[in-house]
């Protein structure tokens, strides 16, 4: 007899466990979110330690073959085939929190470079949003009845404010109207956090090499300002930004301040094509070097697909361990 539903263990990185019952064919996702255990497992990945769980028959996964054949799930798009447990690099506590739906109003908007608009926002009068340096918020478009995300370029110790960085896309629905309609003060709804992309504080210490790759910039902005807010020495830090064009960058006077803050942080700028003098000839990931990589470096990568693939099998070429990369992919919307 076939069985109807599956016993599934998440074991968070605190000891913490919980349990949930899943039905055949249901996703890991959709199955926490009707129990309401879910608020931040948005593009989270998992370690499958027991049981069989497999992707979603004509599920389209960003996970390497390597990554799968491993054990990664990628939960939102798994499906549990026995009894299985799984093992989540994050606290119980971050598992736990949940998503609130807040209004704010457009405080500024400005272009700063590589048809990038720096949104700042303001929260409402009585509404607060908690985020952790990584994670997005969902803002829907006015009149459109559509929703697009974006990780903050700020920190929750600037809240009320908030700031996004944006790229201009052609025919996109954010893009018309933030250059056709939006006004200082109107208002915007607002839901979030999400996300399981950000900072760990487990490993505050360690040597920490980001890669950046469009505005994939942003939350590691937020990530490299939150580690100079924490009291105590600077872990060392290796930034590798950069676009295909020297007229796409962006944010170089962001980068600039914060090396200014942090002796410990190293910036590579990195042009693929035409490079300008000073720059790095080619992309994020060509800049990594052997010596970039210590046995208890951890690196952040945030960009398009194709640069997190490529960074992910290089980093681990260097020595790298598998659970010490944490990745997000930025998808352009129109």
């Amino acid at each position: 007899m076939e069985t109807s539903s599956y016993h599934v263990k998440f074991n968070y990185s605190d000891g913490v466990s919980q349990e949930l019952d899943v039905a055949a064919g249901e996703t890991l996702l959709d199955a926490a979110l009707a129990a309401d255990r879910s608020g931040s497992c948005s593009c989270c990945m998992a370690q499958l330690t027991a049981g069989e769980a497999v992707t979603r028959s004509g599920a389209s996964s960003t996970l390497l073959s390597s990554e799968y054949d491993a054990g990664k799930r990628l939960l939102c798009l798994c499906q549990a085939e026995s009894d299985c447990s799984f093992e989540l690099d994050y606290s119980s506590s971050v598992g736990a929190t949940s998503a609130s739906e807040v209004n704010a109003f457009i405080d500024s908007i400005e272009n700063i470079g590589g048809n990038v608009i720096r949104l700042t926002l303001e929260l409402a009068e009585g509404d607060w949003l908690e985020f952790l340096p990584g994670q997005f918020v969902q803002i829907e478009v006015p009149g459109k009845g559509v929703l697009r995300s974006y990780s903050p370029y700020s920190t929750s110790v600037q809240l009320p404010k908030l700031e996004l960085m944006i790229r201009l896309q052609p025919d996109g629905v954010m893009s018309e109207f933030l250059q056709q309609q939006a006004e200082v003060d109107q208002v915007l709804k607002l839901s979030g956090p999400y996300g399981a992309f950000f900072l760990r504080e487990e490993t505050r210490k360690a040597p920490h090499i980001f890669i950046a790759g469009g505005t994939g910039l942003a939350p590691i902005l937020s990530m490299i300002d939150s580690l100079k807010q924490r009291s105590g020495s600077k872990p060392p830090m290796l930034l590798n930004f950069g676009c295909s064009r020297a007229e796409d960058l962006f944010g170089l006077e962001d980068i600039e301040l914060r090396q200014h803050w942090l002796p410990t942080l190293e910036a590579r700028i990195c042009v693929s094509h035409d490079t300008p003098e000073g720059m790095f000839a080619g992309n994020p990931v060509a800049a990594l070097r052997a010596e970039d990589v210590r046995p208890d470096s951890v690196a952040y990568l945030c960009g398009p697909q194709g640069m997190i693939d490529a960074a992910t099998t290089r980093l681990l070429e260097l020595g790298m361990k598998p659970e010490q990369i944490f990745a997000e992919q930025f998808v352009a919307s129109n």
